[in-house]
């Protein structure tokens, strides 16, 4: 790395959230707050963030490559087939979070994923369908919310159809993650 670049890096700004992680900052500066229309895209940080729920975001990144290859690259179709050998398979594969709970309402989730995918055209169009005029949020806040009327909409919605491990902070967590919400700070330079 030049000289040049490096000072360029320091002087640029984030949230603090990242801290001095570099998983942290290069998911802050890379991925959180952009916009993600890709249904492949959405039901991984759907199973990402269902397996966050009670641990931090950071236990999740770091396996995020153990459920990428546990869950089939994501491929909601192969994960909404999933059967029982395939749950013991997951309770006994050490690279994500052995929680048959959480492992069992994945498969659910992503049957309930491709429901979603038939009614609306895609899972985008139904998560666009709670957004004002079909638009991402910008926000610039002073600090960052854990939930709002639209995420407990949201979740409501999910909750309604059965999707399991989607309360409303983890809706706003997976806003935030595919860019339906832009929540960087004022001052951040990847806003």
């Amino acid at each position: 790395m030049t000289q040049d670049l490096r000072l360029k890096t320091q002087d640029l700004k984030r949230c603090t959230w990242p801290g001095s992680d570099p998983l942290y900052i290069k998911y802050h500066d890379e991925e959180w707050g952009k916009e993600v229309h890709d249904d492949k895209k959405l039901f991984e940080f759907l199973i990402l963030e269902s397996a966050q729920a009670g641990l931090s975001w950071i236990t999740i990144l770091r396996r995020r490559a153990g459920y990428r290859k546990a869950f089939a690259d994501f491929d909601v179709k192969k994960v909404a087939a999933f059967d029982a050998d395939d749950v013991e398979r997951l309770m006994n594969d050490a690279g994500i979070i052995r929680n048959r709970l959480k492992v069992l309402s994945a498969i659910s989730n992503a049957k309930l994923f491709i429901e979603v995918q038939k009614e609306f055209g895609s899972f985008d169009k139904y998560l666009y369908s709670f957004m004002p005029d079909g638009k991402p949020i910008i926000n610039q806040p002073g600090s960052i919310p854990a939930s709002t009327p639209i995420s407990d909409a949201i979740s409501k919605d999910m909750k309604k159809r059965g999707f399991k491990f989607f309360g409303t902070t983890i809706c706003y967590a997976h806003m935030q993650a595919t860019g339906m919400v832009n929540d960087h700070l004022a001052d951040c330079s990847f806003k």
